[in-house]
């Protein structure tokens, strides 16, 4: 029987499932790491030859008798990015990631240039935040002119995926809104904000055309060779790594909310209207499948508590222990984890504290809940926007790495007073790119059936996976939350200038 595969680029690693849909079992799974260059100004880039290396070598590995039955495929991938490619489809630079916070001033200058943030929200939806791929440009035209100057097409890393995997260059409005230039009430680029990111040239002229949700195109030749597929691949439009988890979790139907604990951290729900909060305080991004995703970012989850077990000599993989040793809200430790600047909160140029050490809580265990704490309660941050504009939930599901983890699901549920579920597909974006491929090539053959059935098909729950609020630890948890509330609003001044 037909294969489905979904393609999954991080920042940290390339990932590929294949799946069954009639068995409805996942079966084969190959991962390969991804290199991230930094810089002290604030820089992360990767190298797209890379992800492709690394998706040539995750197919390598699975076995060919699977590769033969794949009749479709999508790609999922981390927002934001900048690839930039000249007329002949070569990559002129690294490209700027998600998390790259050096083009923070150039965010303030495209806002400012059409009125300021208000009205930056008002023509698209949003504002241009640090990350975003409007700010990018006036970075690369400043920092690489040669590249600047030969450039024919503004790709997002999933974009540059599909280009590989079918030559055609073209994107989807659930990445594209995430760009800072398209207006996701109309789902059109927004002439004026493209005009203030250059004056002097046409950036329209450099943007792919957007394909509908349901879209397929052809794989092209050498790729099918590539990658050991049979010529007759389909391949679907994908969409961001959010986008994609959204599919992956089921979250694509009104009232459903979605929590993923990655490098970044994300909260979104599915909204069949533009949700677009005047003073931008969440993302107002369309969805993959014909819809809206209003998003909460954060910059900072799995890579904070990664990065205190490396510190420490631990693996993350042993994380629960400390947790369980430790009691809710660290003994009065709080970490406001923004090691990469943060988003949600809006301090691109924050940086990590650690408050509250005393002789009792300065162990390795304390920094680590304190870690994975101060993560969580940065989504929560966003959660209450959420909650104040009218927004109604009775359950998060858990996708990411971080859902992993048995303490972090409980910690979960505790502060956030909401059950916890876990789909039994942890990849939740990779597999959401599977069933992405697997809607739109049905819809290709003359089958209307809505990603809403398909999901509620294929996304099955883990109940061994489940955690409920314990009402016992999610009171000190509440008085932990606004301990880091306070020490936020003491820093915001400082790391706002």
């Amino acid at each position: 029987m037909e294969l489905v595969a979904g393609i999954d680029a991080g920042t940290q690693s390339l990932k590929v499932v294949v799946y069954d849909p009639d068995a409805r079992s996942l079966v084969a799974s190959a991962s390969a790491p991804l290199e991230l260059t930094s810089a002290a100004d604030g820089s992360r880039e990767q190298r797209p030859d890379d992800w492709v290396a690394a998706l040539q070598g995750c197919f390598a590995a699975i076995d060919p008798a699977l590769r033969s039955r794949i009749a479709a495929l999508a790609v999922s991938g981390q927002q934001h990015g900048f690839v930039p490619i000249d007329a002949a489809g070569k990559v002129l630079a690294p490209a700027k990631l998600w998390c790259d916070t050096s083009t923070a001033a150039e965010c303030v200058q495209i806002m400012d240039a059409v009125g300021g943030a208000a009205r930056t929200i008002e023509l698209a939806g949003n504002p241009v935040l640090a990350g975003y791929t409007a700010s990018k440009l006036p970075w690369t035209k400043m920092h690489r002119p040669d590249a600047y100057a030969r450039l024919a097409t503004i790709l997002l890393p999933h974009d540059y995926l599909n280009f590989v995997l079918t030559g055609q260059r073209f994107c989807e409005y659930g990445d594209a809104s995430g760009t800072g230039w398209l207006d996701v009430r109309t789902r059109t680029w927004s002439d004026e904000l493209l005009h203030a990111t250059d004056p002097q040239r046409d950036l329209a002229g450099c943007l792919p055309r957007i394909a509908a949700p349901d879209e397929v195109f052809d794989i092209a030749p050498e790729a099918a060779v590539a990658l050991g597929l049979p010529p007759t691949v389909k391949v679907a439009v994908g969409g961001g790594d959010n986008m994609m988890a959204a599919i992956g979790t089921g979250c694509v139907v009104p009232g459903r909310l979605a929590m993923s604990l990655g490098t970044s951290g994300t909260l979104f729900a599915f909204s069949d209207t533009p949700v677009v909060d005047p003073n931008g305080a969440w993302a107002a991004f369309c969805s993959s499948t014909g819809g809206w995703l209003p998003l909460i970012c954060t910059m900072n989850c799995t890579v904070v508590t990664g990065q205190v077990a490396d510190a420490f000599g631990f693996s993350s993989r042993d994380g629960d222990g400390h947790l369980h040793a430790t009691p809710p809200g660290a003994d009065g430790l709080v970490m406001l984890p923004f090691l990469n600047g943060e988003r949600t909160p809006d301090l691109p140029q924050g940086k990590g504290v650690l408050a509250g050490l005393d002789t009792t809580n300065m162990t390795p265990a304390h920094i680590y809940r304190a870690a994975m704490e101060g993560a969580t309660y940065a989504l929560k941050f966003g959660y209450d926007a959420f909650v104040g504009a009218g927004m109604q939930f009775d359950r998060i599901v858990l996708t990411g790495g971080g859902s992993n983890s048995e303490e972090w699901r409980q910690l979960v549920a505790d502060v956030f007073g909401l059950p916890v579920d876990v789909p039994i597909q942890p990849e939740g974006a990779a597999f959401g790119a599977a069933l992405q491929a697997l809607w739109a090539v049905a819809h290709a053959r003359g089958d209307a059936t809505s990603i809403a059935a398909i999901t509620d098909r294929h996304v099955a729950l883990d109940p061994l996976r489940s955690a409920r609020p314990d009402p016992s630890r999610s009171e000190a948890y509440a008085t932990a939350y606004v301990r880091f509330l306070r020490h936020l609003d003491a820093i915001t001044p400082l790391y706002r200038g």
